[in-house]
């Protein structure tokens, strides 16, 4: 098991930097869909399920702090 207070070897930063990465492009991608879908919606003359695909769009985002502010898991303190 590595030293928690050793920097990560290159090949593991870059394997989890690539791994966020995917992470962020996947949460970008449902974000698009679900406001594509809402968009649709509002066009039918359905806000209110526009609305609502909206309203959890918005607690995906507010759930997902760490694709938006990501944290070093050197410092985790779950």
């Amino acid at each position: 098991m590595a030293n928690p207070s050793e920097p990560p070897s290159p090949s593991t930063e870059l394997t989890a930097l690539v791994t966020e990465l995917e992470q962020a492009e996947a949460y970008e991608q449902r974000l698009r869909q679900v406001i594509a879908e809402a968009r649709d919606h509002l066009a039918a003359g359905r806000a209110s399920v526009a609305l609502s695909l909206l309203n959890g769009a918005l607690s995906e985002i507010d759930a997902a702090t760490d694709v938006v502010a990501p944290t070093d898991p050197r410092r985790d303190v779950r």
